[in-house]
């Protein structure tokens, strides 16, 4: 059983099966405040899909994009989570989820999955359409500023077939859950535990506000 944890948009948390049922959801649509919220949400899906933490097996952790200071929270979640249990961490691209749920209710490719990374830009990705039950990416997840992005998305399409743009505010953890599953079932998802998942990076996609100073200060006496 897959516990899947993302918080790229706002926090979300759902315990979902390995045949990928899911048994137990909960949400929250704040951008903020996730570290308050996090471990109730965890709570809340376990106690919905009536399992405790030994029946977890995997724990999938959406790794964005997403602003920096929320994402890193539900990737740190995922670990500790993981760490306590002994159980594998699988890496999961928010976008992909995303792709697959709008891909699961009947839209075709290509789409770019749109969400909003603040300051005026967005992040996006597009996707060509499932193979094997798995979004195919024609782009990589990347940045691009408010007013430029539907030109950006009309150049990457052909005339005749043009880029649909998605614009996503939520990300659903069933669905990362889900694509979890499917990662694990086609051997794609390495079954790393959470001591050795250093190669899975977040995809932030631009730096921390906060940085460490080049040079310490000299202090006079």
């Amino acid at each position: 059983m897959i516990l899947a944890i993302d918080t790229s948009l706002g926090s979300a948390v759902a315990v979902v099966d390995l045949d990928g049922v899911t048994r137990g959801e909960a949400s929250s649509p704040n951008a903020l405040g996730h570290a308050e919220i996090i471990g109730t949400l965890i709570e809340g899906a376990l106690a919905e899909a009536s399992v405790t933490p030994r029946d977890i097996t995997h724990v999938a952790a959406g790794m964005g994009p997403g602003p920096f200071t929320g994402l890193r929270i539900g990737i740190a979640a995922a670990r500790t989570f993981a760490l306590a249990r002994a159980v594998p961490v699988i890496a999961v691209a928010s976008h992909d989820a995303a792709a697959l749920a709008e891909f699961e209710a009947d839209a075709s490719g290509p789409i770019a999955i749109v969400t909003d990374a603040r300051r005026r830009e967005f992040a996006y990705t597009v996707y060509a359409g499932l193979a094997e039950g798995l979004p195919v990416r024609t782009t990589e997840p990347a940045l691009a500023p408010r007013d430029d992005l539907d030109a950006r998305l009309l150049s990457l399409g052909l005339l005749a077939n043009p880029v649909q743009r998605v614009d996503v505010t939520s990300i659903s953890a069933g669905a990362l859950g889900r694509l979890a599953g499917r990662m694990l079932a086609a051997g794609i998802a390495a079954d790393r535990h959470a001591g050795d998942d250093s190669s899975a990076e977040p995809l932030y996609l631009r730096s921390p506000d906060v940085t460490l100073g080049h040079a310490p200060k000299r202090v006079g006496v």
